[in-house]
């Protein structure tokens, strides 16, 4: 028995179709996760040597253990602990980058309640190092994902503390819209191209 806390609870994904689409993709329409979305847009990027991007693991802590067999051991009981940074990290044209993705249904503001202190804290120390950090937002109701340096988040964070939500607006003004395809799905290398290691923002 594995204990989900209640921000951590995710819907499985059903597979991904591979059905070639055009402009916008609504991921819940192809069955697909945002989360399964990024994980696959990854995965294209590994098998084409672009870049190595991988899904952080959730800490686990173990309760209870059985042993049915001397040479085996059975998990009965665990808890996921709270992340302790973001989901995502790896290499990218020798540069660290370190993201955190999230979704919502709302349409004019992304909820803060999921963005803990001491991930804005982990953000501003990547940030320190001359790493590319970011967040992925991605308003599922509107079909719009949005690539939102971290100095945005953390400004925001800092400025309007007690604050519920950020604003769409403000989403749109500090950050980018991915354009969403069919391969790779959530093309935020992209965005890091043209608008990070070209030199237009950090």
């Amino acid at each position: 028995m594995v204990n989900y806390p209640h921000h951590l609870i995710r819907k499985q994904a059903a597979p991904a179709s591979r059905k070639n689409t055009k402009s916008t993709i609504n991921f819940a329409n192809r069955g697909m996760s945002f989360e399964a979305a990024i994980n696959e847009t990854n995965n294209y990027y590994l098998s084409r040597d672009i870049a190595v991007v991988h899904k952080k693991p959730t800490p686990i802590q173990i309760v209870k253990v059985d042993y049915p067999k001397r040479s085996r051991a059975k998990i009965v009981e665990a808890y996921f602990r709270q992340a302790s940074t973001t989901d995502y990290s790896g290499v990218y044209k020798g540069r660290y980058i370190d993201f955190e993705a999230k979704e919502t249904r709302q349409k004019t503001s992304m909820p803060l309640k999921n963005f803990h202190a001491h991930q804005i804290e982990h953000m501003k120390h990547v940030l320190k190092q001359d790493g590319i950090c970011f967040v992925l937002l991605h308003f599922s109701t509107l079909k719009e994902t949005y690539f939102l340096p971290a100095s945005a988040l953390v400004d925001f964070y800092q400025i309007n503390l007690g604050t519920k939500s950020m604003p769409l607006d403000y989403i749109r003004k500090n950050g980018y819209m991915v354009t969403t395809s069919s391969l790779p799905q959530v093309p935020y290398l992209d965005i890091i191209d043209q608008k990070i290691l070209g030199g237009d923002h950090n």
